[in-house]
Parts: structure tokens; C-alpha cells; sequence
């Protein structure tokens, strides 16, 4: 077995197989992110071939992210029942499945069918609860690095798929870039088939960072129990004020990113005369800072305190958009955003994280995290349909990039409403 073959390799090299499993996790929402990106990419041709009106083409985008934010938690519940791989796998085919099939649709119906329904379960079910389940089962330490390269990954791979999804949207058509975005689904799969494993115990090994190698907990194998345990970790969270500021301004991060920029980027460049294969260059620009200023992000929430962290990540980000929106759209003033923006993207998520840990528990932190990711696809959806409701009424984007960016500054404020992480109220994590 080639999981058995790495693990050996690994441990000849003094290496924790911990790191395959990372790598893996990496790859597969890399590839997962492609088709989140590819959406945004397929929005002015599906206007232009079938003459479907974009905020109806923006509302298929809607139900799709809001499925990605509200499988998050029963996704985790999932990797604990059945394990990471099985579901990963699944959901993988799903979205496989939803995008092949896409190729062959005619009616708004089939969009809202299968990019609303069928790619928002797959893509929901290997969201970042999956970064984060990996990172908590296999990791001890440097879990806040680790989360920070999930996160780069996700939120990088929607963004540096799209120049080359565009070009070959704009050169062969959108069904062309949808065959690559398949591709990269199906090494995925069987990169996950090959290496992914559960738990390190799998594999004789003690979560890196540990000295002892810890059996998971048993698990009620009851398909109903299984179902009901995010509600019943929803009941006991939701009486936390903790809980609700880390779900609304995760709102706020998901509206200001994935819902507005990720989903118009490419419309709203499209407004300025820019072509689509630039605007997706721009995109990608953005991504690449985004990965590295993700990952400094988690180096970041290892040491300092993560509530300043997100004051400034979100005052920073509302301060970009709203200049974003009084510029000219020229050369320079996009580079400077996208070099801006990219570092701040998807920063937000390892403070998050590490914040739900430290209040909630390990054991919680997974389920608990997936809700409050609902809050930000929630935001997410918001803002795909927002946007495209004021471009179909308004003929303009900018009324969107402004309120978005006024929420990012209520977001930095609120934040600082949170106790100091190690106060009475928060719960201590295990060792």
C-alpha cells in the first residue's frame, strides 16, 4: 500500500507522516477550490450564450456558497462518524459528477441544480472543516501553521486557477476550462484514495508534537446520533457571546471576500474596460500574496494575541475596499490592491480557529468552527447576490464594495468585544 511505502520513507528521514496527510489535505482543497473559482469565471458566458440574467446566474452562485457554509459543521460530524477519507472521497465525486454533467445543461434550472445543489454539498463537505479536522487530529503542534497552509490553499487555489480557467474559457469556451477543473478533481481523489488516513494512530504514530499514541474515541455508530450532534454543539455554543461574535464577523469575512470579490471580480473589472484573462491575472496577483500572507497569519496566531490580529485584518480590509471603489481601476491602483488585499484574504482564519479552540475545547473546536464557517458563507452568499442585484438594478458594483467595506470595519470593532484568550471564560485545551 503507497501509504505504508510514504510512512516508511518518512520515518527513515526522522519525518512525521503527519505532513503527507497535510500535503494530501493541501492538493485536495487546492483542486476543490479550482471549481469554487472556476464560478466566477462562467458568469459572462453563460450571460452571453444563453441570455440568462446575471442576478439569476448570481443566485445559483448564492445557493451554492450557502450550502458550502451550511454542510461545514455536519461535515465534521461526518469525518467523525465515517473518517476523513470516506467523506472526502464522496464529496469529491460529487462535485465530479456536478461539473461533467454541467458541460451537457440548457436551462437556468440545471445551473441552480447542479452549481447550486450538487457542487455545494461536495464542495461543502471538503470546506475548511476538513483543514481544520486535520489539523486538530494530527497535530499537537504547529497547529496554527499548519491551519494557516489549508487556508492559503483553499482561498489561493480560487484564485490562481482563474487566469488560466479564463483563457481557456475566452479561447474554447467555458465547457473546455470546466474539463480542466475536473482533472484536477479526479487527482484528488485518488491522491486521497492512496495517502489520506484518519487518525495518526492509523499508522502507529502519536499526533506530532505528542509522545504517546491516543486511540480516537469511540464513536456512536448511530446515523441519527451522528446527524444531531452539530445541533446539540450549536445549542451549547450558542449561549456563548464568544460564539457570536466570531460567527458575525466571519460573516463579514466571507461577504468581503469570497461572496463580492471572488464571485465579480471578473464583472467588475469587466466594467473598466478590463479584459476577463487580465482581471483573472489580477486575481491571481491577489492570490499568490493571500498564500503567503495566510501563512504568516498562523505564525502570527501561535504567538500574539489573535484578537488584535483580526482588528486589524478586518480594518485593514474594509479600508482596501473602500478605496477600491473611489479608484480609477488603473494599472497601479489595482496592483496596489491586489498586493494589499491578497496579504489580508483569507488571514482571518487562523486567529479564528485558534480563538474557537481556546474557548470551546479540542474536542468541540472542529464542529464548533464549522458553524461559525456557516456564518461566513452565509456572509458569502449575501454578497454574490448583493452584488449582482445592484449591477442587474444599478448597472454598477460599487454601492456593494462600500457597504462591504463599512461591515469589514464594524467586524474590527466587534472583535475586540472578546475576552483576552487564558481568561475565566475560556476553556484550557488539552495537552
Amino acid at each position: 500500500m503507497l501509504s505504508n511505502i510514504a510512512a516508511r520513507w518518512m520515518a527513515g528521514r526522522n519525518l512525521h507522516y503527519g505532513w503527507v496527510v497535510v500535503t494530501t489535505t493541501f492538493l485536495t482543497m487546492l483542486a476543490t477550490a479550482g471549481a469554487m473559482g472556476s464560478a466566477g469565471v462562467m458568469i459572462q458566458p453563460l450571460h452571453q450564450e444563453f441570455g440568462w440574467d446575471i442576478a439569476d446566474i448570481s443566485s445559483a452562485m448564492a445557493i451554492r456558497l450557502m450550502l458550502f457554509g451550511l454542510l461545514a459543521p455536519f461535515a465534521a460530524a461526518f469525518m467523525n462518524h465515517f473518517g476523513i477519507r470516506q467523506v472526502v472521497v464522496t464529496a469529491l465525486s460529487l462535485i465530479l459528477g456536478g461539473i461533467v454533467v454541467s458541460m451537457f445543461m440548457t436551462e437556468i434550472w440545471q445551473l441552480v441544480a447542479l452549481w447550486g445543489i450538487v457542487i455545494g454539498v461536495g464542495t461543502g463537505m471538503t470546506a475548511m472543516v476538513l483543514g481544520a479536522t486535520v489539523a486538530s487530529r494530527w497535530f499537537s503542534q504547529r497547529r496554527g501553521l499548519v491551519m494557516g497552509m489549508l487556508s492559503a490553499s483553499n482561498a489561493t487555489g480560487q484564485l490562481v486557477f482563474l487566469p488560466l480557467l479564463a483563457d481557456l474559457s475566452e479561447t474554447y469556451g467555458w465547457r473546455t476550462a470546466l474539463m480542466l477543473t475536473a482533472g484536477a478533481i479526479t487527482v484528488a481523489m485518488l491522491l486521497v484514495l492512496a495517502l489520506m488516513r484518519d487518525h495518526p494512530a492509523d499508522m502507529g504514530l502519536p499526533a506530532y508534537g505528542e509522545t504517546n499514541v491516543n486511540k480516537p474515541p469511540k464513536q456512536d455508530h448511530k446515523l441519527l446520533t451522528t446527524l444531531a450532534s452539530p445541533l446539540i454543539t450549536l445549542k451549547s455554543a450558542s449561549a456563548s457571546g464568544t460564539f457570536w461574535v466570531l460567527f458575525g464577523t466571519f460573516f463579514v469575512c466571507g461577504l468581503s471576500t469570497n461572496g463580492l470579490i471572488q464571485t465579480h471580480w471578473i464583472s467588475i473589472c469587466g466594467d473598466s474596460g478590463i479584459a476577463p484573462v487580465g482581471a483573472a491575472g489580477m486575481l491571481a496577483v491577489l492570490g499568490i500574496f493571500d498564500f503567503f500572507g495566510t501563512i504568516a497569519s498562523g505564525w502570527l496566531s501561535d504567538r500574539y494575541d489573535n484578537r488584535i490580529l483580526l482588528f486589524w485584518y478586518y480594518g485593514l480590509r474594509g479600508l482596501s475596499l473602500i478605496y477600491l471603489s473611489f479608484s480609477g481601476f488603473s494599472f497601479y491602483e489595482l496592483s496596489a490592491f491586489a498586493v494589499f488585499y491578497g496579504l489580508d484574504w483569507i488571514a482571518t482564519v487562523p486567529p479564528t480557529v485558534k480563538l474557537a479552540a481556546d474557548k470551546f475545547g479540542r474536542e468541540k473546536a472542529g464542529m464548533v468552527f464549522g458553524w461559525v464557517f456557516t456564518g461566513h458563507q452565509l456572509g458569502a452568499a449575501t454578497a454574490a447576490y448583493g452584488a449582482g442585484y445592484f449591477k442587474s438594478d444599478f448597472n454598477t458594483y460599487m454601492p456593494a464594495l462600500q457597504i462591504a467595506g463599512v461591515m469589514c470595519m464594524i467586524a474590527a470593532v466587534s472583535v475586540m468585544l472578546l475576552r483576552k484568550p487564558g481568561s475565566a471564560n475560556a476553556v484550557p485545551q488539552p495537552a
